[in-house]
């Protein structure tokens, strides 16, 4: 039995170009806005992006700045930014190892991003979760 949902009209019917105009992004366009919501996404990517805003931080001093982010956690998410190129990883070789995080010059970028959300937030009064 087939069920119609109205849905099935024009849905295979070619659509001349200039008909679409300003219907879909372009498909470059939505790649590299793929790209850079991958690069910030994760559950603790932004927190971490925006306390390191206030300059290198050690791996202990970012993690209990994060309340309830683990360990495990912390190393993989600042692994993912490291490679995407928004994070600098410093080893100093010293007794013990002393690891430094720090924003790079793409992460900078996101700078005036951070700003606005933080705006867009207090003009709505959004409730803490």
């Amino acid at each position: 039995m087939k069920f119609e949902t109205g849905m099935e009209n024009n849905t295979t019917a070619d659509v001349d170009e200039s008909e679409c105009d300003g219907c879909a992004p372009d498909r470059v366009i939505l790649a590299d806005f793929q790209r850079a919501i991958h690069a910030i996404s994760g559950k603790w990517k932004l927190e971490i992006l925006f306390t390191l805003m206030n300059g290198a931080t050690r791996f202990g001093a970012l993690r209990r700045s994060l309340a309830g982010i683990t360990q495990h956690m912390l190393t993989v998410q600042l692994r993912e930014l490291e490679n995407d190129g928004l994070v600098l990883r410093t080893a100093f070789a010293e007794k013990p190892l002393r690891v430094e995080y720090e924003l790079t010059d793409a992460a900078y970028g996101l700078l005036p991003a951070f700003r606005e959300l933080l705006n867009w937030s207090k003009l709505y009064r959004l409730a803490p979760r």
